[in-house]
């Protein structure tokens, strides 16, 4: 087991399941569907919290954890372009287009409940 989980809060874990394992390789390491679910890739252990989890018990003061937001995972690619036309054409929706910065260039894409993920090439030297 990794030393860091990253939670989102999903909407359809079986869903979630199908598209982290099929769109962007990473494993099944426990599936209690329709609940809760983990998936790894590289270290990166996925905590996929359903409707049912505890992990998305109402807080205290009443807030509810919910799918979306902005802070996302980061999984570096070597070749963005094909990347994203390989998804494209899967029918993965992104929130823009390829952005180039000065470490490289990114792009954000939706899981099926909204969370985003961010796929990253470095800029090559």
């Amino acid at each position: 087991m990794s030393t860091v989980s990253i939670r989102y809060m999903i909407d359809d874990v079986p869903d979630a399941i199908t598209f982290y394992t099929t769109h962007l390789g990473f494993t099944v390491d426990q599936d209690a569907s329709p609940a809760f679910a983990s998936v790894s890739r590289d270290g990166v252990r996925l905590l996929l919290s359903g409707k049912t989890s505890s992990g998305r018990r109402t807080m205290p003061d009443g807030r509810e954890p919910v799918p979306g937001g902005w802070n996302r995972i980061h999984i570096q690619v070597e070749d963005l372009v094909a990347e994203v036309k390989r998804l494209r054409e899967a029918g993965v929706l992104f929130r823009n287009d390829i952005i180039t910065g000065p470490g490289g260039s990114q792009i954000v894409l939706d899981d099926p409940s909204g969370n985003p993920v961010e796929l990253f090439q470095p800029r090559r030297s």
